[in-house]
């Protein structure tokens, strides 16, 4: 069964005993949340959202310890692979086959924090199991078409306002999604985006069929 852990503000690793491990957005050694440090970090996939700071984060060190592969949108994939790092580019709509499954690159709307670029979303098919990252978003009705598109078991959404979606919109989001399990994150990391995630939580188990898990940074959950 796999497992999901919640690093805080935007990073997740993926895993399964015996199973290639997949981490989102490694933002850890300069994010105030993080319960790992980068060395403890083994991983064979990083998948970066997009550029800014707080998402790309430490993605070139991680990659660099574990000859880990890099999946992003084209322009950060292109830029990491003249790098030196191992980088699969796609882009909005697609989907590549990888060992574990596969990775469909959706829509974000969002800044792309690298020339040229567009922040995206993943659903990923891990062994099996459909995950959506929806990265830093606000709402958007295509997400409703992700929902029909793809039987998801788990989304993870952003919650914390000012720069992503806020609670109201984010419980919109996953009426839409239609997941089993939501994982809020992107909150409480600094002043700005401080909430209560309990209001999230019970908002969306009173308005869609999701059950709501609230994960504290070090956190687990089987899916």
């Amino acid at each position: 069964m796999p497992n999901i852990t919640f690093w805080g503000h935007t990073s997740f690793l993926l895993s399964e005993k015996g199973k290639e491990v997949l981490v989102f957005d490694p933002f850890i050694s300069e994010n105030p949340l993080a319960t790992v440090t980068v060395d403890e970090i083994t991983t064979d996939y990083i998948l970066i959202s997009h550029a800014h700071w707080d998402h790309f984060g430490d993605a070139y060190e991680i990659a660099r310890q574990n000859g880990a592969k890099i999946i992003s949108t084209s322009e950060i994939a292109k830029k990491a692979a003249a790098d030196g790092y191992n980088a699969h580019a796609q882009h909005i709509g697609g989907r590549s086959y990888q060992s574990f499954g596969s990775v469909k690159l959706t829509l974000a709307f969002h800044g792309a924090g690298i020339e040229g670029g567009h922040a995206c979303g993943f659903v990923v098919d891990y062994y099996g199991t459909k995950i959506y990252f929806a990265g830093d978003t606000g709402l958007f009705y295509d997400m409703k078409l992700i929902g029909e598109l793809d039987s998801l078991d788990l989304a993870l959404l952003p919650i914390g306002d000012n720069f992503t979606m806020g609670i109201d919109d984010a419980v919109i989001a996953a009426s839409f999604l239609r997941a089993k399990v939501v994982i809020p994150y992107h909150y409480n990391t600094w002043p700005l985006i401080e909430l209560d995630p309990e209001v999230f939580k019970k908002k969306v188990e009173e308005n869609t069929s999701s059950k709501c898990v609230i994960l504290q940074p070090g956190d687990s959950f089987s899916i």
